[in-house]
């Protein structure tokens, strides 16, 4: 009887766990500073191709408030190493562009956390368009 009340405490605490996790990750004031050294958000809008998790829609509302509408794109001279992309000069990596404005690309570096695990720098997509990338430090 104890072993069931403690399965039904645990799957009834999981989804606020869960929700306390991503909150203190994507919006908490305690786990990220954006570093001093970053130069600031230029407003209006940007575009930024992504590979990883926010592909995914319910990732991208969590992160930014929206799912968007984001396009198909491909990045030419990387290859896709898990969460990561390293210089690959006859590869492409299969990804989607996103257009967002600079307090949801701030929340993008938030995320990402810019200027601690990645760096975000402008790339050409082979469409011809220049995107934001975020590229593992």
């Amino acid at each position: 009887m104890r072993k069931r009340y403690a399965v039904m405490t645990g799957l009834a605490l999981s989804p606020l766990l869960l929700v306390g996790y991503l909150w203190l990750t994507m919006l908490s004031p305690l786990t990220y500073d954006r570093p001093e050294h970053l130069p600031p958000i230029v407003q209006g809008e940007h575009q930024v191709f992504v590979y990883g998790t926010l592909r995914y829609p319910l990732v991208r509302w969590w992160v930014y408030g929206r799912t968007g509408s984001p396009e198909p794109a491909r990045l030419q001279g990387f290859r896709r190493t898990g969460l990561d992309l390293e210089p690959a000069e006859d590869e492409v990596v299969e990804g989607l562009l996103l257009t967002v404005d600079h307090h949801e690309l701030a929340r993008l570096d938030r995320y990402e956390r810019l200027g601690i695990r990645y760096e975000r720098v402008a790339q050409r997509l082979t469409n011809g368009q220049i995107a934001w990338v975020y590229l593992r430090l």
